[in-house]
């Protein structure tokens, strides 16, 4: 039996053999979750106070870097598909923030841009996801963000493959069976957590 301490907590010795226990792996899995968890709560705490979850947030930064932007190089940025940024554009068009013209060159295509009051909003701010992801690399060094990048690209890469094999310890074939509940999105709609970047 695990020792506990008077708050009905793990006590220290045992959290210190957590990590060792739970292998480079699940030690890592657990990280993202915590990672996770901390995005989808920032993201409620934003909407009620700027009224953005931190998906739409991360749109309109966006579209204020790169007026004029398409849904598809948004899409290509946030590592979904166009179609997924549906949604969000419509809310933030209906919201006043985002407008929509018409490519001169592909009338299919539309661009979007911040509406004044778009602009307004892209600015820093506190309480927002940007701010702690900021204040997170301010503490570590160039050598180890960088490492850091490196494998949260490469981690980004597997989960996106799509293909990738999965080992099937019972010998059955799998038939890609995709009527798994997925994930709650930073802003609490079911989707994939790609998708989290879209409401």
């Amino acid at each position: 039996m695990k020792p506990i301490d008077e708050a009905g907590q793990p006590s220290s010795t045992d959290k210190n053999k957590e990590p060792q226990q739970l292998g480079e792996v699940l030690e890592f899995m657990r990280l993202l979750w915590a990672v996770d968890h901390g995005l989808q709560s920032t993201s409620k705490r934003m909407e009620a106070t700027l009224g953005l979850t931190g998906p739409q947030r991360l749109v309109l930064r966006l579209v204020g870097r790169f007026p004029g932007i398409t849904a598809g190089r948004l899409a290509q940025i946030l590592h979904v598909h166009p179609s997924t940024l549906t949604g969000v554009l419509k809310r933030m068009e209906k919201r006043g923030l985002l407008e929509r013209k018409s490519d001169p060159l592909d009338g299919r295509k539309a661009l979007f841009a911040l509406t004044e009051s778009g602009r307004a909003m892209d600015v820093p701010a506190t309480g927002t996801v940007e701010a702690a992801v900021q204040r997170a690399l301010a503490r570590l060094p160039r050598a180890r963000l960088s490492a850091a990048q490196e494998v949260l690209a490469t981690l980004a890469e597997e989960l996106g493959s799509g293909d990738a094999p999965l080992d099937n310890p019972t010998g059955r074939a799998s038939h890609g069976n995709n009527d798994e509940a997925p994930p709650a999105t930073a802003d609490g709609e079911g989707s994939t957590s790609a998708k989290s970047a879209t409401r």
